[in-house]
């Protein structure tokens, strides 16, 4: 496409209703994750204790994991409260990143967790002695039952809010939950088959936890990678703005349509054709049109570039 036509740009919302937007969805997300820190302060305390008291090293593990997700939940409400900053003069484009950054910290967290329960889960393996394993009690079978349903319950919740708020760190967090949960239930398979009679599946468990943990934190890291190095919005969303620019009176064509991802926002340019013959004034208003139901059909944009070209412009063809 030429240069040729007329720029209507914009953020996609004003100032303060960008600010009240980021209100809003910081409230979600500390409401959230206070929920969260109490959850995993109570759960922790539960299984460190039933792990020591049932001699299961499978539950201190699973404790031990419980105890990292208040951390990350400190680092979840640190990202969005920066992330949900207003543009100032160093930021001009905002600080949605911001929360990208916190869900790759969080991700090498939950890394690092991983690694010391696998390494503990090893040194077990590799002594060897897995007559001296002492057999888990009752209470660390009770310990991983209740953890699966309250963690399972905290997953959908936080990834309900996540969803709700569009938030890259509080989805991270949803899926720590959901890690926690599947912790759960390797340490609840490995404590059964050692009360079974198979003690060495206890820290076998722990091996599968670690696997667990750390899947979750590659997933986590490559999603904030993703976000944070502009790339394309899925298909999906693609097909959507380019139907709201379609429904536009007075747009011939959608000549042009790229998105990017901003952290958890979308920064959208589009190039559309007009009828070349109409004033100046109409075709500015139908651009101003477009910028506008991009806006409300899309909330998580943040800024519009509507670029207008005449449908009888003479480059047209050489262009295609």
């Amino acid at each position: 496409m030429t240069d040729d036509g007329i720029n209507v740009t914009g953020s996609a919302k004003s100032k303060d209703a960008e600010n009240e937007y980021a209100r809003k969805r910081a409230g979600i997300a500390y409401r959230v994750s206070v929920t969260s820190i109490a959850v995993n302060l109570l759960l922790t305390a539960f299984k460190l204790l039933a792990g020591i008291f049932a001699r299961s090293m499978a539950m201190i593990s699973d404790a031990v994991h419980s105890a990292s997700d208040v951390f990350s939940t400190f680092i979840v409400m640190l990202g969005v409260k920066i992330g949900g900053k207003a543009s100032d003069k160093k930021h001009q484009y905002g600080h949605e990143r911001y929360e990208c950054v916190a869900a790759i910290v969080l991700a090498v967290v939950l890394a690092s967790t991983g690694a010391v329960l696998g390494y503990g889960g090893i040194k077990t393996l590799v002594k060897g002695n897995y007559g001296s394993i002492a057999t888990p009690g009752m209470l660390a079978l009770i310990a991983a039952v209740v953890s699966v349903v309250v963690k399972e319950g905290m997953f959908w919740y936080t990834r309900a809010a996540a969803k709700k708020i569009n938030s890259s760190a509080l989805k991270a967090d949803a899926w720590h939950h959901r890690s926690d949960a599947l912790s759960s239930i390797g340490a609840f398979a490995g404590i059964l088959g050692a009360k079974l009679g198979v003690p060495v599946l206890d820290p076998i468990a722990s091996l599968v936890i670690c696997a667990f943990i750390i899947k979750a934190a590659v997933d986590i890291f490559m999603d904030a990678v993703r976000k944070m190095t502009d790339e394309a919005c899925d298909q999906a969303t693609v097909d959507r703005l380019e139907a709201i620019v379609s429904s536009e009176d007075g747009v011939d064509d959608v000549d042009k349509l790229l998105t990017r991802k901003f952290g958890d926002r979308i920064y959208v340019e589009v190039e559309i054709s007009v009828c070349g013959d109409i004033p100046l004034r109409d075709a500015h208003s139908i651009a101003r049109r477009v910028h506008n139901s991009i806006e409300v059909g899309v909330p998580q944009v943040k800024h519009v570039s509507v670029h207008v070209n005449p449908s009888d412009h003479p480059d047209d063809e050489a262009d295609d």
